[in-house]
């Protein structure tokens, strides 16, 4: 028999052993399962009844932002992966990927006593909401048919198709010179760097790995100049305004911008392309390598939506909605659909502490990633709250892996700073709703702050 074979066969019955299922890179080799360990952790919930989930979720597998005979093809003298969907739409895989994540919380949810088999539910007992371009719409109806199988769900769109909803838009709702000098100060300050000089020595080896995967010296552009010199020029931070809503927000000119840019269009090329020398342009990787370039995608993150002064103004659309679900009289399940960029500005506004995802090489907020509010009432009537970060390992997604309450994604629990939780890791009620009261408020005290009178006393 095959090596591999029987290998795989022992760990498959190791696994089944210990209750669970190994997806992770080179387990038929090694049976190293990183992508088993945050399977699922174990909630006691015995004491509590489910009343309510609402959820904000990234849409599944894209194709690159750029398409055909964009700067992705002038970059590399190699072919990126056939990609099964028009530039920035939800991919084949995402459209599976987000229907069995439908089927696994429909299995829990049904496990929980929220919702019996075969749900149809009542007139708004359950809402689905998703920004208008065509890979959050399909995302939503993508996990409604894995949730609801037998029920017609609606998709609320606020604007027209493939516009753009402020409410899921990272956007700057308050602006002037004084609170953009110190929104910059901040960004640079969480660097450590002058300037943001601190995230690009911290990105030097990362960038030279994406340079060397993609064979950046034997593209005939770069060689005539058109891409600059990435481990050297200058990345510099720019506000970028909106004509059509009269809103900004801060974007990346330079290298980060342009390393971002190439290193998602690779991280999706290794969730679509089974092969991974394939994924990886014939370059031979390992997992940590592929996490570098999740560092390029946090990093850009961290600069543009993450300081706590600017992350309570980007975000204040998105947590006036999700308080807003959260106390939404006969609601039992929200699905509120937006981007990476939607999530991000989100934890960062609530103040989320430090996490860990094991099993991603996207270090914070992982494709078709769901960031999950569960409500949780015990037996003297009390509300509690858990937040979870729920997500498809990266083997999950590159296996196709179908999801079930024995192989479940992978559950993360959130706390967050100056929250307390009780000895069931729950949050009270009131604490989690004066948290987002508080943080909702910020903006108003923004804008009173930076534009209120000098003092008469004033020196």
């Amino acid at each position: 028999m095959c090596k591999k074979i029987l290998a795989w066969l022992l760990c498959m019955a190791l696994l089944s052993a210990l209750g669970g299922t190994c997806f992770a890179e080179g387990c038929c080799e090694s049976c190293v399962c990183e992508s088993c360990s945050a399977a699922a952790p174990a909630e006691d919930t015995a004491n509590y009844q489910l009343k309510q989930v609402v959820i904000l979720s990234r849409h599944n597998i894209r194709s690159p932002l750029s398409g055909k005979g964009s700067f992705l093809d002038e970059i590399t003298p190699h072919d990126w992966f056939p990609w099964t969907s028009n530039p920035g739409e939800l991919s084949l895989r995402g459209a599976m990927m987000e229907t069995t994540m439908g089927q696994y919380f429909r299995l829990w949810l049904e496990k929980e006593g929220l919702f019996p088999e075969n749900y149809i539910p009542l007139d708004g007992a359950v809402r689905f909401y998703a920004n208008g371009l065509q890979r959050t719409l399909a995302t939503a109806h993508y996990f409604s048919a894995g949730l609801l199988p037998v029920a017609v769900v609606p998709v609320e769109r606020h604007v027209e198709y493939n516009d753009m909803d402020s409410v899921f838009l990272p956007e700057l709702h308050f602006l002037n010179d004084d609170y953009a000098a110190d929104v910059e100060a901040e960004i640079y300050r969480m660097g450590g760097g002058e300037g943001l000089s601190g995230y690009s020595a911290s990105l030097e080896d990362a960038i030279r790995l994406m340079m060397d995967v993609i064979d950046i010296e034997d593209s005939e552009a770069y060689r005539k100049g058109s891409f600059g010199n990435l481990l050297t020029d200058e990345t510099k931070l720019i506000l970028e305004f909106d004509d059509a809503t009269g809103l900004s927000c801060y974007e990346l000119s330079g290298p980060i911008k342009t390393a971002k840019s190439v290193a998602d269009a690779l991280v999706l090329q290794y969730y679509e392309e089974p092969d991974a020398l394939k994924a990886a342009f014939g370059h031979a990787l390992s997992t940590e390598d592929w996490k570098l370039f999740g560092s390029i995608l946090a990093a850009y993150e961290k600069i543009t939506l993450s300081t706590p002064l600017h992350a309570v103004n980007l975000a204040n659309p998105m947590l006036k909605e999700l308080y807003a679900e959260l106390n939404a009289q006969g609601r039992e399940f929200s699905f509120l659909c937006g981007h990476d960029s939607t999530i991000v500005s989100v934890l960062a506004a609530l103040g989320a502490e430090d996490y860990e995802l094991p099993g991603a090489i996207e270090p914070t907020t992982p494709i078709g990633c769901k960031l999950v509010f569960t409500r949780w009432v015990n037996e003297a009537g009390e509300s509690f709250f858990r937040v979870n970060l729920v997500y498809q390992s990266t083997e999950q997604l590159r296996s196709i892996q179908p999801l079930s309450l024995d192989v479940p994604p992978m559950i993360v629990p959130l706390s967050f700073e100056g929250v307390a939780v009780n000895e069931d890791g729950m949050i009270a009620e009131k604490d989690l709703m004066n948290l987002f009261r508080e943080k909702i408020d910020m903006l108003p005290a923004i804008v009173e702050a930076y534009t209120a009178p000098p003092s008469e006393n004033a020196a």
